[in-house]
């Protein structure tokens, strides 16, 4: 029955990265602003609500299992606690460089208002520098987004199984966000990745 219950969750947690992955591929957005043209300029807050959708669909339907598979007493479960509260730090500092109404798509919808859009600017603007956690790795989000899920005084087994889900999917995802990123940037991006670890900073 354990088994069934972690292969489902598996399986559902398949289904929300190969969505989120496939409406954020190239090809995709190439296609739908042929047929959009200007209009793209809501697909980035479509993207998001849609997976912020696929997401709650992914954790309301998977099952969870009532199995714990430990429960740390104190002194330890202050100290995990620290840790988490540490990586949160870690994790506002490694998103200051995102301008967050481009990241939601709101930026897109305006300017489209404005008469200033440009389909160029569907997604949000990508500026290559090598600044604050993007100097220690190449994808300081992700790292810290790991340790903030993984410091945790209490660990249930469908906790368990979705975190190795997500470390999973940010490594895999990364190497399709980095070919994004070297076709952009190119030599200067290639350089960047032999001189910095990609999440793990080792």
């Amino acid at each position: 029955m354990i088994t069934f219950d972690v292969t489902i969750i598996v399986l559902l947690f398949a289904f929300f990265a190969f969505s989120h992955t496939i409406l954020a591929s190239n090809k995709i957005k190439k296609t739908v602003t042929e047929k959009l043209g200007i209009r793209i300029a809501f697909y980035r807050l479509f993207y998001n609500v849609s997976s912020l959708i696929f997401f709650i669909t992914f954790y309301t339907l998977a099952p969870k299992p009532d199995i714990v598979v430990y429960d740390l007493q104190f002194p330890f479960d202050i100290f995990i606690f620290a840790l988490q509260v540490i990586s949160l730090a870690g994790l506002i500092w490694a998103v200051k460089s995102i301008k967050l109404k481009e990241f939601l798509g709101v930026a897109q919808i305006k300017h489209l208002m404005d008469g200033q859009y440009d389909i160029s600017d569907m997604d949000e603007k990508q500026n290559f520098k090598i600044e604050g956690a993007y100097k220690f790795v190449r994808h300081p989000i992700y790292l810290f987004s790991i340790l903030f899920l993984t410091f945790r005084p209490t660990m249930s087994l469908f906790y368990l199984v979705m975190l190795i889900c997500i470390i999973v999917y940010f490594y895999v995802g990364s190497f399709y966000e980095e070919r994004k990123l070297v076709d952009k940037f190119g030599d200067e991006y290639l350089l960047y990745q032999k001189k910095v670890p990609r999440i793990f900073p080792f």
